[in-house]
């Protein structure tokens, strides 16, 4: 059982419910979340410590981390959990593509950078859960920001399990489908949201599922289970799997 664990994005959603889940277990949780209020309440919640910030701001990551080393004596979990998710195509503003790239992508980055080499030091090791999506796996209509995003932030994930797993390094992309948050409410295309909303899961039924996942070392954490044989169709049956997309695209651009 992990017992000193830093959440990003740990304000609402899954990552609010990831603390409360490793809470429970007894984990001693650091709360991090733009939303300063958000992020308090938590931790006064479960007995954690608040480090409000953004998680895609390189200084408030290392304050985060600086604070779970300074005040738990190190982290045994880390969760990137912090995401944004932008509605458009090639024709969305720049700085909707940067603030995706930023929030999805460099904050697992400055994480990673800070946590090294912390963790290779120490010759301990420690765990990094991304919280990347099923849309990193597959693609998600009517969001190319996010969707891109998200096959970068798998494409991290995956580079730095293959770089450091033999140095105690242990690194897991959790990948959900539809979450019922805030993000799957607010911005972002209403077709492909609707679609997602069909099976969506409760985020304490998605913190369960990684509570168990992080007891062993399989990389992909998949709380929808049915995104195994899609991703599986994607990479064998590509053809065919894009052109079920395209018809999916087609069906969102008729209807009334």
């Amino acid at each position: 059982m992990s017992q000193r664990v830093v959440v990003t994005g740990a304000g609402s959603g899954i990552g609010a419910a990831l603390a409360r889940r490793f809470a429970t277990e007894g984990a001693r949780v650091v709360v991090n979340d733009l939303d300063a209020v958000a992020a308090q309440s938590v931790a006064q919640e479960i007995g954690g410590i608040a480090v409000p910030g953004d998680a895609a701001n390189e200084p408030d990551v290392q304050r985060v981390i600086e604070t779970a080393w300074r005040e738990l004596g190190g982290c045994d979990l880390f969760c990137a959990n912090a995401g944004v998710l932008t509605a458009g195509g090639p024709d969305a503003p720049d700085a909707a593509w940067d603030r995706a790239w930023q929030i999805n992508v460099m904050s697992h980055v400055y994480a990673t950078r800070a946590l090294l080499p912390r963790w290779l030091d120490d010759n301990g090791g420690g765990r990094i859960v991304f919280t990347v999506s099923a849309a990193g796996l597959l693609t998600l209509l009517g969001s190319a920001p996010y969707s891109v995003t998200k096959h970068a932030a798998l494409g991290f994930a995956e580079w730095v399990r293959a770089t450091y797993a033999h140095r105690g390094i242990t690194v897991q992309a959790l990948c959900p489908q539809g979450v019922n948050t805030a993000m799957m409410h607010g911005e972002g295309d209403s077709a492909s949201k609707a679609l997602l909303a069909a099976g969506a899961l409760e985020p304490a039924e998605v913190a369960e599922v990684v509570a168990e996942a992080v007891r062993a070392d399989s990389f992909l954490i998949l709380p929808h289970p049915e995104v195994a044989a899609y991703y599986e169709r994607r990479a064998t049956e590509t053809d065919r799997w894009l052109g079920g997309l395209n018809k999916v695209q087609r069906g969102f651009e008729a209807a009334p």
